[in-house]
């Protein structure tokens, strides 16, 4: 037994170092949200880039134009109340690999209006996270 979770101690350090389960996230959340029609050469796309990025020390940008933005407030903000919670604001960023779970972003007690919201993934808008 003891080897067992050995294994699994060692298998969740690599995947922690690595930060393999962020790269996943990211990769499947852009899949979901863009749904190519070729997804595996988006996604190999997506893996060229973040190389090229990681090798050049630069961080890849992350492409997304208004639409997208707006598409994306639009699917959180159901109700078409104008705005969304924070908890859903912070939880976009880590989908979009803009922030990570450690990250302390400051909650004023507002909801977070589109405005907000676009102009943080604008100005966040590199994706530096998985470049480790």
């Amino acid at each position: 037994m003891e080897a067992r979770s050995s294994r699994e101690l060692q298998a969740r350090n690599y995947l922690e170092k690595h930060r393999i389960m962020d790269l996943l996230t990211y990769l499947t959340s852009a899949l979901l949200f863009f749904r190519p029609e070729r997804p595996r050469e988006y996604l190999i796309s997506i893996l060229e880039r973040l190389r090229i990025a990681r090798l050049s020390g630069v961080a890849l940008p992350f492409f997304m134009d208004n639409s997208n933005i707006a598409s994306m407030f639009e699917m959180l903000d159901s109700s078409n109340k104008g705005s969304i919670s924070f908890v859903q604001y912070k939880e976009a960023l880590k989908t979009l690999g803009l922030c990570t779970a450690e990250e302390v972003l400051k909650d004023d007690g507002h909801g977070v209006t589109f405005e907000k919201f676009r102009n943080e993934v604008k100005t966040t808008g590199t994706i530096d996270t998985l470049n480790g």
